[in-house]
């Protein structure tokens, strides 16, 4: 198992803020009230929830803060990409529908691929207030976190928006198509 380093260099922090810097500022709609200097430093003190959003921005995520919990004092990040990110798609569900597959394995799952990156799948309700925040994954769909009464059954959920409105389908665990991904959220 191939061991990864969950830091980054000096350059790749540098770029790395100052990307998620010039997205906070052009997209204030997402965070309205939340100032990018307290948000620095909470990225700041933290290098390994900052390698999780560099690992979001390599995979194509365009991370983005969408909101504070005023309880924990987090930001919330969730991938605002306007398709499911290119990095992460063609996987099935989870290591239970990996496994299951005969033939034509994908390379990985989503639920594998999102522990290793240290983030959490949306939930249908996250994916729906991300919705509120713009229109994603017009052409494209995401998975989402599925029940345990679905998922027990074979089955996996995911969502995208057509018609102006956001729909939520289901689909077997182990299926798996190039215009499916998965998005996520970070508490920083």
């Amino acid at each position: 198992m191939k061991i990864v380093k969950m830091e980054l260099s000096l350059e790749q922090r540098e770029e790395l803020l100052s990307t998620l810097k010039a997205r906070f500022e052009k997209n204030m709609n997402r965070h309205e009230g939340l100032e990018w200097a307290n948000v620095q430093a909470k990225l700041e003190a933290n290098s390994e929830k900052l390698w999780s959003l560099h690992e979001m921005e390599a995979t194509g995520g365009e991370p983005d803060v969408v909101g504070y919990d005023k309880e924990t004092g987090e930001y919330i990040f969730y991938d605002c990409s306007p398709e499911s990110p290119k990095g992460r798609r063609s996987f099935c569900y989870d290591r239970e529908a990996l496994e299951s597959r005969k033939q034509h394995k994908p390379e990985n799952s989503v639920m594998d691929m999102a522990a290793a990156m240290g983030i959490e799948l949306l939930t249908e309700e996250q994916y729906r207030e991300l919705q509120e925040l713009g229109n994603f994954d017009l052409k494209t769909s995401s998975w989402v976190q599925t029940p345990d009464n679905i998922r027990k059954l074979g089955g996996a959920i995911f969502c995208d928006r057509r018609y102006d409105t956001v729909f939520v389908y289901h689909n077997g665990a182990e299926s798996y198509y190039a215009a499916r991904g998965f998005r996520g959220s970070l508490r920083v």
